[in-house]
């Protein structure tokens, strides 16, 4: 079986984030062209990816910078030839924008930050990535920007008490977006903690109680490892 391509697409102030997913990526088997969206890089075809994965950004997807526009236009061609897509922060609210409207992300009006315990829908049961979750999950949640929960194209697959959409999945185009982070490991939580100490801080967060608390999320990771499942499938 031939080895199948997965898009990368850095979103961030760097190409790779601290949690280095990229890298993980090509350890669970799949072969990563890695373009730094966020500093204009872009591939000049969808042609022969087999899955795409966007990350997360300071930035807000509602913004007009050409570079957020492209990715838009990226997500929906994906969309049309039905490339599964996965989201994680800022990608899930691109995800949103582009496939459900520009008016489904907002900023919020305060910051919602930390350790949190998802209510998980009736939908996810049958998800094809959320499938393995109990009646809740638990994950880091860390967003001053929101997607909207009432649109007819979303299946909401989790929610919090001060979010209802911190996890939706397309109803039609295989397009999942995650608002929380259960991409970073254990290892990595302390190190992403004090290094964003000061933001986190000013967001209302308690990095000390973070880093104490930290754990792998291995629940939460079980949708991005279902993800790569997908992609290898023929």
């Amino acid at each position: 079986m031939a080895t199948k391509r997965l898009l990368y697409l850095g979103n961030g102030r760097t190409l790779q984030s601290v949690a280095k997913l990229d890298d993980r990526f090509e350890s669970w088997g799949l072969k990563v062209d890695r373009y730094w969206a966020a500093n204009g890089e872009f591939p000049s075809s969808l042609d022969g990816y087999d899955g795409i994965f966007l990350s997360g950004s300071p930035h807000g997807a509602y913004e007009n910078i050409d570079w957020i526009n492209r990715e838009h236009t990226l997500i929906e061609e994906a969309a049309d030839r039905e490339i599964p897509q996965l989201g994680i922060c800022f990608g899930s609210q691109i995800l949103a924008s582009a496939l459900c409207g520009r008016d489904q992300v907002f900023r919020r009006d305060f910051c919602e930050v930390g350790y949190k315990d998802l209510d998980v829908t009736e939908a996810a049961k049958d998800d094809a990535l959320a499938a393995d979750w109990g009646e809740t999950v638990n994950m880091f949640v860390w967003h001053n920007d929101e997607v909207r929960a009432g649109h007819e194209d979303m299946v909401i697959l989790a929610s919090s008490d001060l979010c209802p959409n911190q996890v939706w999945r397309h109803r039609t185009a295989p397009a999942w977006g995650i608002q929380g982070h259960p991409e970073v490991t254990r290892a990595q939580a302390p190190e992403w903690f004090e290094g964003a100490r000061e933001r986190m801080t000013l967001d209302g967060g308690d990095v000390d109680h973070f880093i104490a608390s930290a754990h792998e999320a291995s629940e939460a990771k079980t949708m991005i490892t279902r993800f790569v499942e997908m992609v290898q499938k023929d």
